[in-house]
């Protein structure tokens, strides 16, 4: 889980402080810097992922993922597939280690890791 329990922590991840990174090609893993998770995606089109790899997918989390092993935070919901759509403006929060789309644009977001 990214450690977001002090107050600077928090403060610098909402305003992304922590860096980000700018995806708009398809086939491309984006993967985070040593000791960084994603916390935060934006997307700047309508989007599609072929890969939303949730960080330990099914145990503590409780971010979904396109893992496509399992469903999600103790096998609650679905994962992602290429049929889902995140619509243009929309920001998702949770936490991530790689991230690949099938078709739009996004921003995502840096956080520290435990």
């Amino acid at each position: 889980m990214a450690k977001l329990t002090h107050q600077s922590n928090f403060n610098s991840a909402a305003f992304g402080q922590f860096g980000s990174a700018h995806l708009d090609t398809t086939g491309q893993d984006l993967t985070c810097p040593a000791g960084k998770v994603f916390v935060a995606v934006t997307m700047l089109e309508d989007t599609t992922f072929t890969q939303l790899e949730a960080v330990d997918s099914g145990t503590t989390s409780g971010s979904f993922g396109s893992d496509g092993t399992d469903n999600d935070y103790d096998g609650k919901g679905n994962y992602v597939t290429t049929g889902t759509t995140f619509p243009k403006g929309l920001t998702i929060y949770g936490e991530w280690d790689t991230i690949d789309i099938d078709s739009g644009k996004i921003i995502a977001y840096w956080g520290p890791a435990n």
